[in-house]
């Protein structure tokens, strides 16, 4: 991302620019952490002029060389860290955590833990409550999404008795399918 926005603004902004002055200006955003020593070593060899880049463009392929796999990682564990079923039903929240995943570096215990830690609290407990120990995530996986999809049914099954019950009809006949005053009372 940051390199797209980079190549988007000098595009805009610096094609005038040579590609020194392009190079030192993306440079001079990249900030913080093992990024910062990382552009410090790069100006000091830019000065000495012992660095290889010479444009902008070779500066992002370095970038993308250097940092490019370690943020994917980074962006992917941070996803990992806050995804969450909520509103959504399990076969969403499966779909997601399994899109979310991919290059995490997670992996077994680690990877369970957190798929429990997103869902929501009803099926959690009856997950852990579970008679037969679940040890893989695609274990965990299916019986989440079959405990949710029982659930939902059971409540909708719910809401149907509950409006039979309420209104049971306009057209309805008493049993026996006769009046009160019919034959039977003469």
């Amino acid at each position: 991302m940051f390199v797209n926005t980079a190549r988007l603004y000098i595009r805009m902004k610096m094609t005038e620019e040579t590609a020194m002055t392009q190079v030192v200006w993306v440079l001079s955003y990249v900030q913080g952490g093992i990024a910062e020593a990382w552009k410090d070593n790069l100006l000091d060899e830019l000065a000495k002029g012992e660095s290889e880049v010479e444009s902008v463009k070779q500066l992002f392929t370095k970038i993308r060389n250097n940092f490019g796999e370690i943020l994917e990682e980074e962006r992917k564990i941070e996803q990992l860290g806050t995804i969450e079923q909520g509103g959504r039903t399990y076969d969403e929240y499966v779909q997601e955590f399994k899109k979310v995943t991919r290059g995490s570096g997670y992996e077994r215990r680690p990877l369970i833990e957190e798929f429990k830690r997103g869902l929501n609290r009803s099926i959690r407990r009856k997950l852990a409550e579970a008679e037969e120990l679940l040890t893989t995530i695609g274990e965990w996986q299916k019986r989440a999404v079959r405990l949710d999809r029982n659930q939902r049914q059971s409540k909708m099954k719910e809401r149907m008795l509950e409006r039979n019950t309420a209104c049971p009809g306009e057209n309805a006949q008493p049993r026996g399918g006769g009046s009160y005053g019919g034959e039977r009372g003469k």
